[in-house]
């Protein structure tokens, strides 16, 4: 049966690892009746970690759609996982939830994971809640839990229940909001409700107060009615509160303990009573710049968040229906393609079970199966509408690795999986480097990397070594030289014959002419790997035939792309072909080009070569405490401190850094900060390397040619 898009909520579980997400979700489901028994991680049976590699971890490494019937309404609830390794599970579920439901794990308080995420949902301005979890824990501590939330995250965290008893007898929790008491009986489930005792009351009525004051707030009306009555009935305090948790003025606390099945079903009721439905949100962004209400009378557009591949069943698409009504058998047209797709099958799923249904409203989350050329971020429309919903933006790689290329049938069969996983997984790249000649892998983490590796090795049977990646240096000159190259060969017919008189120097832009040559033309070519190379043809009295002018450029560029010192890249040098010979019969284009690669190789170490490094700008936000550790490693990097600034909760430290010094920075950081730390960079510019580091570099190379 489908839903309405009135009754219909999208939440999506958000937290630290080990805060209790996964086991909450399993509470859903049962108090919701979707299960008849909870699943344990421990155990490796719950509905949201059903792949292998979570059952083996423990843990949760990709986000799973969920369903729960609840009252007249459908929740739609997306569990992801806690390591900020995984982080675009996070970004693809704040994308199409209404509302963000942040646990916290009552024993360690507000953790690393909770901020970064918290980070994402003022980005998607996401309605939120928080869950107090394992608070039957001996060390649990609510209202340290409580103070430091509101620390981080501010005065519009407002607690809705407390704790009577917190810790391993945990059962009684105090509901300001409805003003009840409720006790679990054992093992968890239905409580009884009781009269809150007198010794809570006025903690009670004080917290009942300042959320009918939040509620209140947000609408004129109740506003003028609180300060004639001094109170909001039970109707129109659920209608403040909409408002206000729908417009981020509020963000409730409630209490739990997932692991003994107490306070689940008290939340879901607020999530189905309070917390918005699709149509309750902004109208969503489109890439455009324009808006989409969510309205199942429109036209249908649906955006597919997710991808993943499954052996058997190819490739499974998550989406979101952002307009119209989605029927089985529907065809839609994939707007960045404008390929036809047909969407055989719909299914609600809950972790790896689906079920089929006929039809998907507005704001509603479903799956489908073997689409063709449809992937994440992509928007499919009803035929004759052009959309495009605002795609996710990931957030950039923090690390780094090459693949040590294995035989060249394992190559293919290596590149085929890491294709497929980076179509289910955006925030890997892969790239081919032509100019490292290294196949490399950008990705979140070092964890994120090992679990590429591990999926890879394990479904594709093909084994996978990281190596350092090279690094782009680049190669100039100083000085000016010159020099000339005699190419002769001579074969049993024809041979071969080239002279080339070159000067090289480096080349800036609006530099003079030289005085001392006739220059008869000029090119001055952008690299496409930047800087720029000029090409000065100084020939007089043709000594040299103008039609081999091409094949001397060329001879040149084939050594700029294979640089004399390392075999980087050449730039910004300025050659001028001034003097040489040729026979009437020996001389063609291979023996100019052959004379000329010699010639600029020769000239290039008599000009004072130097090689050039890439500079990062490095920007690292970190708590105060850890500050001294993170600006002492940096030291040992080459960095230079260009400034330092608070920020929000941070603080800021600004470098510049070699990028061959910031191998592994991703781990190192995390290891300095406690996770506490995260960093920005991009690159600023090339400059050149010290002295003594040039010349590891040159002797590094030399040796690998030899062993070549």
């Amino acid at each position: 049966m489908s839903h309405d898009t009135k009754d219909i909520r999208n939440v999506t579980l958000l937290g630290h690892s080990g805060s209790g997400k996964t086991t909450f979700a399993e509470c859903m489901l049962y108090e919701a009746g979707q299960i008849t028994r909870r699943g344990a991680v421990e155990e490796g049976n719950t509905a949201s970690d059903y792949t292998n590699i979570e059952k083996e971890r423990g843990n949760s490494i990709f986000s799973a759609l969920l369903h729960a019937e609840w009252k007249d309404s459908k929740i739609n609830i997306i569990d992801t996982p806690g390591f900020d390794d995984f982080v675009g599970e996070v970004v693809s579920a704040l994308k199409v939830a209404d509302t963000g439901v942040m646990l916290l794990n009552a024993k360690n308080g507000v953790e690393v994971g909770t901020e970064l995420i918290w980070d994402y949902i003022e980005k998607f301005e996401t309605p939120a809640l928080f869950v107090i979890n394992q608070l039957d824990h001996e060390k649990a501590d609510f209202e340290s839990t409580l103070q430091q939330a509101q620390n981080r995250f501010g005065n519009k965290v407002i607690p809705v229940q407390y704790p009577l008893n917190a810790g391993s007898g945990f059962n009684t929790i105090v509901d300001a909001l409805r003003m009840t008491l409720y006790i679990f009986p054992d093992g968890g489930g239905k409580p009884e409700k009781a009269p809150i005792p007198d010794s809570e009351m006025e903690r009670a009525m004080e917290m009942h107060n300042a959320l009918v004051e939040a509620a209140a707030e947000n609408e004129e009306g109740l506003m003028e009615k609180f300060f004639d009555e001094g109170t909001l009935s039970e109707e129109d305090l659920a209608m403040g509160l909409r408002i206000a948790i729908a417009n981020q003025q509020i963000f409730p606390v409630f209490c739990c303990s997932s692991t003994q099945n107490m306070g689940s079903g008290r939340i879901m009721g607020f999530i189905n009573d309070i917390c918005p439905s699709p149509a309750d949100r902004p109208a969503a962004k489109l890439a455009d710049g324009g808006t989409l209400t969510c309205d199942s009378s429109g036209s249908a557009t649906i955006f597919i968040y997710k991808t993943i591949s499954e052996p058997q069943v190819g490739n499974v698409s998550y989406f979101k229906v952002y307009s119209g009504t989605l029927k089985a058998g529907d065809e839609l047209v994939n707007e960045a393609n404008r390929n036809s797709e047909r969407m055989a099958q719909l299914f609600v799923a809950n972790g790896k079970s689906r079920d089929h249904i006929d039809e998907l409203k507005a704001g509603d989350i479903g799956v489908t199966v073997k689409l063709k050329t449809t992937h994440t971020n992509n928007t499919l429309n009803t035929k004759g509408t052009d959309r495009k919903i605002e795609p996710m933006h990931f957030p950039e790689p923090r690390i780094r690795v090459a693949v040590n290329p294995p035989s060249k049938a394992d190559m293919e069969k290596l590149m085929k999986a890491l294709q497929t996983i980076s179509e289910e997984d955006p925030t890997l790249i892969v790239e081919q480097s032509k100019a490292l000649k290294q196949t490399l892998l950008y990705g979140q983490g070092q964890l994120h990397i090992d679990l590429i590796k591990y999926r890879i090795e394990l479904v594709n049977k093909v084994s996978m070594e990281f190596i350092k990646p090279r690094i782009s240096y680049r190669e100039t000159i100083t000085k000016e030289a010159n020099t000339s190259y005699r190419h002769k060969k001579q074969t049993g017919g024809a041979g071969q014959f080239a002279e080339v008189h070159m000067r090289i120097e480096p080349y800036y832009d609006g530099m003079p002419a030289p005085k001392d040559l006739s220059v008869r033309n000029t090119e001055v070519e952008e690299l496409p790997w930047g800087g720029k190379l000029a090409y000065y043809w100084c020939i007089v009295g043709g000594s040299i035939d103008a039609k081999f002018s091409n094949a001397i450029k060329k001879g040149i560029m084939q050594k700029m792309e294979e640089g004399p010192l390392t075999g980087s890249y050449c730039q910004d040098i300025r050659v001028c072909i001034y003097d040489g010979k040729m026979h009437p019969v020996d001389s063609n284009d291979m023996a100019f080009m052959l004379a000329s690669t010699q010639a600029f190789k020769t000239n290039f170490k008599e000009a004072s070569p130097q090689i050039l490094e890439p500079i990062y700008n490095l920007e690292i936000l970190c708590a105060d405490d850890v500050m001294g550790d993170i600006m002492g490693d940096l030291q040992t990097r080459r960095a230079i401190i260009v400034g330092m600034s608070a920020e929000g909760h941070y603080q800021k430290i600004m470098a510049t850094v070699p990028l061959a010094e910031l191998y592994q920075y991703s781990s190192t950081l995390r290891s300095l900060s406690q996770g506490r730390a995260k960093f920005h960079q991009e690159f600023r510019e090339y400059n050149p390397v010290p002295h003594d580091i040039q010349q590891k570099l040159i002797e590094t190379h030399e040796a690998e040619l030899e062993e070549a």
